[in-house]
């Protein structure tokens, strides 16, 4: 192959990004699902505390009330029972969508749904999450919001004449914004987007998505309160191995990661046997939940107490196996059974007791910096987002000193989870229903590599003088010679007239033709489709697949002669050079003997 002659000058008009105006109306757009979402998760934390206290103490209010120190009886059993009734019926005969934690239901919205999500998806998942977390349901509230907060981005874009991605974008600036509404964390929000949801690196998705969330976050002391959620501070002195001792800490949480996912889906195959309707499900996960709730309260609800009580090192040993068994036991159960809730608190929360147990076996810190290090390990390696973790952490506790030890912490349990897992908590449950994620970003080899690097050359061509009678015995298929399928015709100052094809020859022989008419004088030709040797190779992939086209002369922009030719199978020769550029191994350097 050969190269192409310097692109640069008054033709290359490529870019680094492909933005254009349309990112200044996003943004705008942007404002408004800011609020939505700061809005939603003003609601969705009310309706929790309403049903709270309705359900366990008895009174109308919506004031912040948790479980972990009330006395429960045997009757209590009868509330999450109720609950996950009521999420059943919900979910039967409103929508199917508010079953699950949330974030997979927004992944199966923008991949496979436009971007579009129902008006009543937008108003049951938030009620339908409330009752099932206010009635006991050991989940977060971030999982609701962060599909509340899309529903509300999808149902304003839907609005306006946009395209698929452009509502995709709005979509997910409307889930960060609710994330960022419950957490106080814009910063770990916007990474959440970029590694789970937007499934693209732009500046048109990238800036809507942080106006969205900074909105929210302007708008969270006014309707939810102060930051940072969780306050810590203070990193314990760490010798010169400190920061193994946090890889091994990041190991423990991606087994840990792995041990998690794997029972959850084990435990939604063992539902999908039962020989009754699925509305039913989360009721029987109800019986266990309050079970679970007789043998340790703070197990039950949201329980942003006991990550702040983690973090603060107020759990003792005995509690902490606990809450790690009780928490692990019915989250599981409860969200295989289909119910409606969140998967962050509770991963932090479990996360959280592992890092208690670890801390009195580790030789330096105490058990709440431990236990900061395990939460954010634990999400890191389920929800496959490392840096989304290590600075939800650091956002969360407005203490950044810790992020060497988090991050050395999450990226092991990530290793660990990729290593040992082929799928996230998330992508699994879209694996079942028949798609298939990946989440590896890298460049597009059709987006850096020119015409000229990959186009055939030198190219077979016939002359535009070329009679048609001598292009019908050139075509013969009675020839020795194999002929290709077309070819470019060619004047004598080396341009392109046109493309014949032996379909145009048969075609002509059995139209007739004028005696002695040369192929330039054929008035069917039509205009010609060319390449240009400078053109990016996705670009023209693009048109070729527009113009339904397989082979294409390649001509050079500033003389317009033919400069080569290029063919479907070229395209397929980037894809494999790519791919070896992955798989082949080489040594370049060797030392002398």
């Amino acid at each position: 192959m050969k190269s192409s002659v310097s692109t640069l000058g008054v033709h290359d008009t490529l870019r680094d990004f492909t933005a254009d105006r349309r990112l200044l109306v996003l943004s705008a757009m942007a404002l408004a699902t800011g609020s939505f979402g700061a809005g939603a998760a003003w609601v969705l934390l009310k309706l929790i505390a309403l049903v709270t206290n309705f359900a366990y103490f008895h009174v109308y209010s919506t004031a912040t009330s948790y479980l972990s120190h009330a006395k429960l009886g045997p009757s209590s059993i009868l509330i999450p029972v109720i609950g996950g009734l009521i999420v059943g019926l919900m979910a039967r005969y409103g929508s199917q969508k508010i079953r699950g934690h949330g974030i997979p239901e927004a992944l199966e919205a923008i991949l496979i749904g436009q971007s579009r999500i129902e008006p009543k998806v937008a108003v049951l998942k938030p009620l339908s999450s409330a009752i099932a977390i206010g009635s006991g349901g050991p989940f977060g509230a971030e999982g609701p919001i962060i599909m509340t907060g899309g529903a509300l981005g999808s149902l304003f874009a839907q609005f306006f004449h946009l395209s698929s991605a452009e509502r995709k974008t709005l979509l997910v600036a409307g889930a960060a914004a609710g994330m960022t509404a419950i957490f106080g964390t814009p910063v770990a929000a916007v990474l959440l987007a970029i590694e789970v949801m937007l499934f693209e690196w732009k500046p048109r998705s990238f800036v809507p998505v942080v106006v969205s969330a900074i909105v929210a976050m302007a708008w969270r002391p006014w309707l939810v309160g102060a930051w940072p959620l969780f306050p810590h501070s203070g990193i314990p002195p760490m010798p010169w191995w400190g920061l193994a001792a946090c890889a091994g800490v990041g190991v423990v949480a991606g087994l840990q990661s792995v041990i998690t996912t794997g029972g959850l889906y084990w435990v939604e195959e063992l539902f999908e046997k039962l020989p009754i309707h699925w509305m039913w499900w989360p009721a029987i996960a109800g019986v266990v939940v309050g079970v679970g709730g007789l043998f340790d309260p703070a197990a039950l609800g949201v329980g942003y107490d006991n990550i702040q009580s983690l973090i603060d090192g107020n759990v003792l040993m005995h509690a902490a196996i606990a809450l790690l068994v009780v928490k692990a036991i019915i989250w599981v159960i409860a969200l295989a059974s289909g119910t409606s809730g969140g998967t962050l608190a509770p991963l932090l929360m479990m996360g959280g007791a592992v890092g208690v147990l670890e801390a009195h076996v580790l030789p330096f810190g105490n058990s709440g910096f431990w236990a900061l290090l395990a939460m954010a390990a634990v999400l890191g390696g389920t929800l496959r987002c490392p840096l989304t973790a290590t600075v939800f952490a650091i956002e969360l506790t407005g203490d950044i000193s810790v992020m060497p030890a988090v991050l050395v912490a999450c990226v092991a349990s990530f290793a660990v989870t990729v290593l040992l897992m082929r799928r996230s908590i998330l992508t699994e449950r879209l694996a079942r229903r028949g798609r298939h994620l990946t989440y590896e970003y890298t460049v597009d080899p059709f987006e850096v590599m020119r015409v000229s690097e990959i186009m055939t050359q030198p190219v077979n061509t016939l002359p535009a003088s070329m009679s048609t009678e001598e292009a019908f015995s050139f075509f013969d298929t009675e020839n020795d010679v194999k002929r290709h399928k077309s070819y470019p015709v060619v004047d004598n100052a080396g341009r392109v007239v046109s493309m014949v094809s032996r379909s145009d020859v048969l075609r002509w022989s059995r139209e007739g033709w004028p005696e002695g008419q040369t192929l330039e004088e054929r008035p069917d030709v039509g205009e010609v489709f060319v390449g240009y040797t400078d053109e990016l190779v996705g670009h023209l992939a693009d048109r070729m697949a527009s113009a339904d086209v397989g082979r294409v002369p390649v001509v050079d922009r500033t003389t317009g002669k033919l400069a080569g030719l290029l063919a479907r199978r070229d395209l397929l020769r980037v894809r494999a050079h790519a791919a070896r550029l992955e798989r082949e191994r080489a040594r370049p350097l060797t030392i002398p003997g």
